[in-house]
């Protein structure tokens, strides 16, 4: 991969323009690789400034990685409106057909480490920043339309589990399946059906859907609300590896997708996805078989269907990973007028857990980092300051309360009053969301693998396949309860993944004889 350094539109104001080397509080360097001793061979002396300059900003030039979704590339581009829904929305950004704003999208895998592979068999993060005139707008989305969990206190527990065994250091498809099969877990089968499908393995990033997953509350400038789930689709059409094509890129370019989205971009093969929403009321969604705030299910088409919203087209590579890729700090909570959280109560974890993910990793004034900055709409509230790295001057002599003498606007009667939207009572109650002892939490399971799969040529015997083989690395005991898993959303798959199973099995043994 190559790029042209004169297309560089990094801001290069704090760079010489003479070029001449320093060190880093600008003390020009007189030899490169010198460094300050006694005589040609005796020790180094403390004094040499510029030699522990440069140590001492190596040893720190990592940021902690992301927990999930260390692994990840990006591109710039922007968002155009196409559709008018100013009926359902009243956030500036749609206001216009034909509007287009500046955004930025990340594409990651969930569980590896930042070396990971790019084709593991994993959820896809689609992360896009939006700079709009109202504020930064963060969809921070998946590649599937649900998720694994709908209670977010077992969040953590499950990322362990698609981690390291902590004795071993090694992946534990034991811990792996261990946690799924649980029988208060299982409301996962869903997503583990997608996630051991063709889908598990996109062959590109510029092959693949952005789902919101999670349901929002959008609003229009009357006050008419309505719940939202967003799709992105995308115009390249879907394509995925199969397990051992994805098994042997990983080990011939573990940086496959990686390389593929820049390489495409670099040479003008733009990629685009189409932005659609579903929409429903809260009338609609009192007389659901499961709550809407459930992120393991998802909402039929033909009784909520597509509405098409706009382009999202991705046009410009990064000028430097980690500035604009590793530095980008995405969280749900960046939103704007107009769109919103709803009672999801995975949704309104990841409301705080995402942004403090960012001050931990990147500190307090991430948002001071220019791929983070509000440029469009910019920043202005004097009780937010000081913290390491600040470096946007800090308000100067702005009072760092709202002072009496000092004129402040807020605009919340410009908008309008949300007090008659959702109205919640009861008593504060530990809560646990378990799967249900009936069939409820598989009926899309069984949905998507009879009325899905069987329509994609080799499809199902292939999830069984991928399935099989991977509980082949599990103990007895763990492959019999994911048996017993899949065979609740339909008795053959259940079979055929024991068939799988146990011919994977028999292979390991003879080829250890």
């Amino acid at each position: 991969m190559t790029t042209n350094n004169k297309n560089d539109k990094t801001n290069t104001s704090e760079v010489r323009g003479d070029r001449i080397v320093t060190n880093s509080l600008g003390n020009p360097i007189n030899e490169p690789y010198a460094t300050q001793r006694i005589g040609e061979h005796g020790p180094l002396l403390m004094q040499d400034a510029n030699l522990l300059d440069s140590l001492a900003h190596f040893n720190r030039e990592r940021i902690p990685e992301r927990n999930p979704h260390a692994h990840g590339s990006g591109a710039f581009g922007y968002f155009e409106v196409t559709d008018d829904i100013t009926d359902i929305c009243g956030s500036a950004m749609f206001d216009t057909i034909g509007k287009k704003t500046r955004c930025l999208t990340r594409f990651s895998t969930v569980g590896g480490e930042k070396g990971s592979a790019d084709t593991a068999r994993d959820p896809r993060g689609f992360a896009t920043k939006f700079y709009t005139e109202e504020g930064n707008l963060d969809w921070v989305y998946n590649n599937t339309p649900i998720f694994f969990i709908r209670d977010p206190s077992k969040f953590p527990a499950f990322i362990h589990t698609q981690k390291r065994n902590p004795q071993t250091n090694l992946k534990d498809a034991n811990m792996f399946w261990d946690f799924l099969t649980i029988p208060e877990n299982q409301v996962a089968i869903h997503q583990v059906c997608i996630l051991f499908s063709d889908r598990g393995t996109p062959a590109s990033y510029r092959h693949m859907n952005g789902y919101s997953g999670h349901t929002y509350k959008w609003s229009n400038k009357k006050g008419d609300w309505h719940y939202v789930q967003v799709h992105i689709l995308t115009d390249q059409g879907i394509k995925n590896f199969n397990n051992e094509e994805a098994i042997a890129m990983a080990g011939k370019n573990p940086d496959y997708c990686t390389e593929d989205l820049f390489d495409h971009i670099e040479q003008g093969d733009i990629p685009t996805w189409t932005v659609y929403i579903q929409t429903m009321t809260e009338e609609e969604a009192k007389n659901l078989e499961f709550s809407v705030f459930d992120l393991t299910k998802v909402w039929s088409h033909k009784q909520f269907p597509l509405r098409r919203v706009g382009k999202l087209v991705l046009n410009e590579n990064p000028t430097n990973f980690f500035a604009q890729i590793e530095q980008a700090a995405f969280a749900p909570s960046n939103t704007v007028p107009y769109q919103e959280a709803s009672a999801d109560p995975v949704l309104q974890s990841r409301l705080f857990a995402y942004a403090d993910a960012h001050r931990y990793r990147i500190g307090p004034n991430y948002n001071q980092v220019p791929v983070n900055c509000p440029y469009a709409s910019k920043f202005f509230n004097p009780l937010i300051r000081d913290g390491p790295m600040n470096v946007n001057g800090n308000f100067g002599a702005e009072p760092n309360y709202y002072a009496s003498n000092t004129d402040y606007k807020f605009i919340q009667q410009d908008r309008p009053v949300q007090q008659h939207q959702e109205v919640w009572n009861g008593p504060a109650i530990p809560y646990h969301w378990a799967t249900s002892a009936g069939d409820i939490d598989f009926k899309q399971a069984t949905a998507l693998y009879q009325k899905v799969l069987s329509k994609q040529d080799g499809a199902q015997e292939r999830l069984a396949h991928n399935v099989g083989v991977h509980i082949a690395n599990a103990s007895s005991e763990i492959q019999d309860k994911v048996v017993a898993m899949f065979t609740r959303v339909d008795p053959h798959l259940g079979q055929r993944i024991r068939d799988n199973c146990d011919e994977k099995c028999n292979e390991t043994k003879m080829s250890r004889l």
